[in-house]
């Protein structure tokens, strides 16, 4: 451990804690300890592990055991069971396996068959897969293992003169090994090494990062540091020489757009820029602009340094063999010429990565995959990433933050280089990475969907956002107070987590829901909101308007003319506006969509009482008509005509309950709770039903969530009733 207090990782080993714990909780803990720093390694990168004696439990011996980070997850989350268990002595026994066999040369096979062959060394039936660098960590003798993926140590792993900077910068203490795909060969490879050379205490991997390791744990932790710290200090002190921030990849040649300009940029393009690349399955955006990302893409090597692609696999499963880069001028280009480059841009890209899996491809490859890019770069703006969803998304501009990182160190202190494209290829198609995508559970119904759900700040809205979230959709909870939206959107975030990658900062950070307020009777605050939707995820799909008012008569049957107004604005001229500034955005995105209105059982059956509310619901009624006609064919249009629902209704305060009950004189007391009147008005609703049950907010979302799916695909113009069988309503 340095003598003085890293600057560039963070030292989170507290002694008092681990003392607490014993053999595979420690394993945990350093594992912790390492990914919740992310210039150690990256989201879901790295795997560590420990050799420990533990209890067989067939012959009750004490027999070494491999506990290593098994495939899939991420250090920082890890528990237990993320961690697979093998004899060590059958794994090192493999090691004859692999050389007696006749397909050797057939590097690809071989190494693919030696990880079935782990199964048959796994200690106490543990049903976590093993990893592929299972053998990284078996091989090497240290009892405790760790391999990283900080930038710092792969700006030296991606430098042409690798080697040599090993050398200079570690001395004696890590060793190299030249670019091999993680897998049973490295793993032998690095047992030659520390067999040749005692010493050595670590190994720089080519292209990909290193690996260290000790016979103590916080040793083994503090030595993983202290190279990351080592690196850094190499890399900063050359990168400030040359002049910094102010020289970097070649100095500036693009000067950012001031926030306002870019965030309006991005709100022109991004949905339109979606449906350029979500031809084959829809994607999910975030937006970065942040000073780091638009140094890069402002700068005079941009274009150079994109082209070359990432270097490390982790990072290019992720960003595919490389971005697009846009070479589009900021000052002196509009948004038409923007658009008009990314178009030809994307063209390109497509024509170059079919050329690219042509060119490497072999016999067994799985089909090629989709050729959109997932990574962006816009000069003046920052970069678009894309993915399934949110979460993936923001891991794939968290990945290519670390590419960039990487670049920057390795201009620093020699010539960034980027691995061939046939490793690449290889990574990028490898079978069992096609196998495991294919054992990936099926995607939720509603998923890679951004829905816009207005009035999910309570009742009908707030169901119906819970419902879709269910089936994997991305919600926008819009209200008229930010505060309630903002609520709906934490509940659901609080329930499905914000996935992982690091969020953030700005919108763009959001997570599968957002809470926005909006007027909808105000054409601009409706635009606005639109806009926020596709900075956050770079579009939509669907709108659900929830939103209503009820304004009643008073004694003598009569209402105040601006609260008729008041009532057909909201109920009938809101849900217009929504409908038409979204058409905008669904016609420049060319992605299939819906729009759900909210009319009423009121809107056929004349009644007393509600004669504003009622008229405007039967204009709804026409206006779902209407709009099914002027969207066609690109966006489905419907309603949803609920009768009266009391429960969780913003729309029922305890007054208008109260009245309600003595309009139709049900008994109550006025100090009887809330909960209990809300009950009994329910009731009395039912009890002129067919189906003689009260009609709950869960009951309208249902609804609304068929409609926004593809299960009624053909459905269009129409407005499904929710009344529980109210026969005044039928249609005659």
């Amino acid at each position: 451990m340095p003598e003085t207090p890293f600057q560039h990782v963070s030292d989170l080993w507290v002694d008092a804690d681990a003392a607490k714990l014993s053999g595979m909780d420690r394993l945990v803990y350093r594992s912790n300890r390492l990914g919740a720093d992310q210039r150690i390694t990256n989201t879901g990168g790295g795997n560590t592990s420990s050799k420990l004696m533990e209890r067989d439990p067939l012959t009750g011996e004490l027999v070494e055991v491999l506990w290593v980070k098994g495939s899939g997850g991420d250090l920082r989350t890890s528990l237990r069971e993320n961690f697979s268990s093998l004899y060590q002595s059958k794994l090192i026994g493999l090691q004859k396996s692999y050389a007696a066999r006749p397909d050797k040369g057939l590097k690809s096979r071989a190494e693919d068959d030696m990880v079935a062959a782990y199964n048959h060394t796994t200690f106490d039936l543990n049903p976590r897969a093993s990893s592929i660098d299972t053998p990284l960590h078996s091989f090497i003798p240290g009892k405790f293992v760790d391999h990283m993926h900080p930038n710092a140590i792969i700006s030296i792993a991606a430098s042409a003169r690798c080697v040599e900077l090993t050398q200079e910068i570690f001395g004696g203490v890590m060793d190299h090994v030249p670019w091999m795909r993680p897998g049973f060969e490295l793993g032998l490879a690095m047992q030659a090494i520390v067999q040749a050379d005692p010493e050595a205490k670590a190994i720089m991997m080519g292209q990909h990062g290193f690996i260290s390791w000790a016979d103590d744990d916080k040793e083994c932790y503090l030595l993983t540091l202290s190279l990351i710290e080592k690196a850094a200090l190499y890399i900063e002190a050359r990168y400030q020489a040359k002049g910094g921030d102010a020289t970097a990849f070649g100095g500036a040649k693009s000067v950012s757009l001031a926030p306002e300009k870019r965030a309006e940029t991005f709100a022109a393009v991004l949905p339109w820029l979606r449906g350029q690349v979500s031809q084959q399955k829809r994607f999910i955006g975030t937006v970065q602009d942040d000073d780091k990302i638009l140094r890069f893409v402002n700068s005079k090597d941009a274009a150079r340094l994109a082209e070359l692609g990432t270097s490390c696999p982790d990072h290019f499963l992720r960003t595919k063999i490389k971005p697009l880069y846009v070479d589009w001028n900021p000052q002196t280009e509009d948004v038409a010429a923007l658009k008009a480059k990314l178009k030809a841009g994307l063209g390109k890209y497509r024509e170059d990565y079919a050329a690219y899996y042509a060119a490497c491809k072999h016999a067994d490859s799985p089909a090629m995959r989709d050729p959109n890019p997932t990574v962006i770069l816009i000069p003046g703006c920052g970069m678009i990433a894309w993915g399934k969803d949110k979460s993936e998304s923001r891991v794939t501009a968290e990945f290519y933050n670390c590419a960039v990182e990487v670049m920057r160190g390795a201009e620093a202190i020699d010539r960034y280089i980027a691995l061939p494209q046939q490793e690449a290829f290889d990574i990028e198609y490898w079978l069992l990475e096609e196998a495991k995508l294919k054992r990936m559970p099926a995607e939720k119904e509603l998923a890679r969907q951004v829905i816009i759900v207005v009035g999910a700040g309570s009742g009908i809205g707030k169901e119906t956002a819970h419902r879709i979230s269910k089936e994997g959709a991305h919600v926008v909870c819009v209200d008229m107070k930010l505060e309630t939206a903002a609520a709906t959107a934490k509940e659901i975030t609080d329930k499905y987590g914000v996935g992982i990658g690091v969020a953030g900062s700005g919108i763009s950070s959001c997570g599968p829901a957002l809470g926005l307020a909006c007027n909808i009777t105000d054409r601009a605050s409706v635009r606005a909101m639109l806009d926020q939707v596709a900075l956050a995820y770079g579009g939509f799909d669907s709108i659900c308007v929830t939103a209503g008012v009820f304004w009643p008569s008073d004694t003598s049957g009569h209402i105040p003319d601006d609260k008729w107004a008041f009532t057909f604005g909201v109920n009938v001229t809101g849900s217009y506006i929504v409908g038409d500034e979204a058409a905008r955005t669904w016609k420049e995105q060319g992605l299939k969509g819906q729009l759900v209105l909210t009319t009423s059982a009121n809107a056929v059956v004349a009644k007393k009482g509600s004669v504003a509310y009622d008229c405007s619901k039967a204009a709804a009624n026409h206006l779902v008509r209407e709009l099914a006609i002027e969207l066609a064919p690109i966006v489905r249009v419907n309603g949803v005509a609920p009768a009266t629902v009391v429960q969780g209704s913003a729309m029922f305060p305890r007054d208008r309950v109260i009245g309600s009950l003595a309009k139709y004189n049900i008994p109550y007391t006025d100090d009887e709770a809330t909960e209990s009147l809300v009950k009994k008005l329910a009731q009395f609703y039912a009890d002129r039903t067919l189906t003689k049950a009260p009609i709950t907010p869960a009951d309208q979302a249902e609804a609304y969530f068929l409609l926004v799916s593809q299960r009624l695909s053909k459905t269009t113009g129409q407005v499904i009733t929710v009344d529980g069988g109210l026969h005044e309503a039928f249609l005659r």
